[in-house]
């Protein structure tokens, strides 16, 4: 994962708009297997597009839908 905050936008932007549809909601399991295509690390991954509002997660984290 990059270090530099733009460079780790611009690559978990790229991420999120290749791996996932902005109309359709994702089980966690669902992005966990798209983001292990990239990296075997999903949970960090997921994390960080939460983080970065680029993926939206319920409260109780039981579905994903695209962010901004």
């Amino acid at each position: 994962m990059p270090r530099r905050p733009a460079r780790r936008e611009q690559l978990l932007a790229h991420l999120a708009d290749t791996l996932f549809e902005r109309e359709r909601s994702y089980t966690e399991s669902e992005v966990n297997e798209a983001l292990r295509t990239v990296h075997e690390d999903c949970s960090a991954l997921r994390r960080y597009l939460v983080v970065a509002g680029l993926m939206v997660r319920t409260r109780d984290g039981t579905s994903y839908r695209r962010g901004r």
